[in-house]
């Protein structure tokens, strides 16, 4: 069982970012799929979520400027970042939820950092 991120990196206030999480070992269209952060010393919380059925939740913070979305075919699940801010900086970790957290993982972390 894998979840693989990527897509993070360092960019400038304004910017845009997107973040893939991939995949394999177990029966991805049947979890839901979240997208968490945290910030050096801060706890983790979460950014997006997307339900197995494609029902979408955002922290109220990235609403209007981060978009989640799934293709179930390729066992990816992305993370549409725009408008970036510097309080975006954080690792970004991917994780995968079947019955209300009777099954679960975790990737192991993208690193994005807005910065001029």
């Amino acid at each position: 069982v894998q979840l693989v991120e990527s897509g993070g990196g360092l960019v400038q206030p304004g910017g845009s970012l997107r973040l893939s999480c991939a995949a394999s070992g177990f029966t991805f269209s049947s979890y839901a799929v979240s997208w968490f952060r945290q910030a050096p010393g801060k706890e983790r919380e979460l950014v997006a979520l997307i339900s197995s059925a494609g029902s979408r939740n955002y922290k109220e913070s990235v609403k209007g400027r981060f978009t989640i979305s799934r293709d179930n075919a390729k066992n990816t699940v992305y993370l549409q970042m725009n408008s970036l801010k510097a309080e975006d900086t954080a690792m970004y970790y991917c994780h995968a939820n079947y019955g209300s957290g009777i099954i679960t993982y975790w990737g192991q972390g993208t690193q994005v950092t807005v910065s001029s």
